[in-house]
């Protein structure tokens, strides 16, 4: 797919950096995170404060070239069905072996070289979040991955999701279901505006760490 253009910024992105809307049938602007809803459709920089801007200036009028009605919500609306998505694929991905639960697994998989990215809760005590910290900077340390962390869910979102109890530490494994999962999970952080924790951006910052 070509890049567009955002109506807010007048930047050229790829599709992937941006979200499209459509209008329904009465007139509403809603968002099309699949680009498969028919009609014309305008693009978003896919980040929460732009889509708020659009809808805050009705920039979606012009730009679909009709008298259009946004939504109050329509930033929320996003952010929702992002999150859904997201979580939604995390459960696949759980059901297909793709994910790991517990800090015990979690530090075992980033130590194998398997892990994508680690998933913290919002609740994760400092202690855990750290010991699973060390074991992505030691992995990096002897030339493995850089493996990202992120914390964008609750314990009851996760544990819904994962078909768990007290998840609190989890980790996207690098098999097929999980490499969709963290494409959902990038996508959720981007709009969010939350940028996951490198903590360690190359092997020399590795060793400087565990000196």
């Amino acid at each position: 797919m070509n890049d567009r253009t955002c109506i807010v910024t007048r930047e050229t992105r790829q599709p992937d950096q941006l979200i499209r809307f459509v209008a329904d049938p009465d007139g509403m602007v809603v968002p099309d995170l699949k680009r498969k809803l028919p009609g014309r459709g305008c693009w978003v920089g896919a980040e929460k404060a732009l889509v708020e801007k659009a809808a805050a200036k009705n920039l979606f009028a012009r730009s679909l070239k009709a008298p259009v009605k946004v939504p109050p919500e329509l930033a929320e609306m996003v952010e929702s069905l992002l999150a859904s998505g997201a979580l939604g694929a995390l459960g696949l991905a759980r059901k297909a072996g793709a994910v790991a639960l517990g800090a015990a697994k979690v530090e075992a998989g980033v130590r194998s070289g398997k892990v994508m990215a680690v998933l913290h809760a919002r609740e994760a005590s400092e202690d855990g979040v750290r010991k699973i910290a060390n074991a992505r900077k030691s992995i990096v340390h002897v030339g493995g991955p850089v493996v990202p962390a992120y914390k964008l869910f609750s314990e009851a979102e996760l544990g819904l999701a994962l078909g768990a109890t007290n998840v609190i530490h989890a980790a996207v494994l690098d098999r097929g279901p999980g490499e969709a999962a963290l494409r959902r999970i990038e996508a959720l952080a981007l709009y969010r505006g939350i940028a996951p924790d490198w903590k360690v951006s190359s092997a020399a910052d590795a060793a400087e760490d565990m000196e």
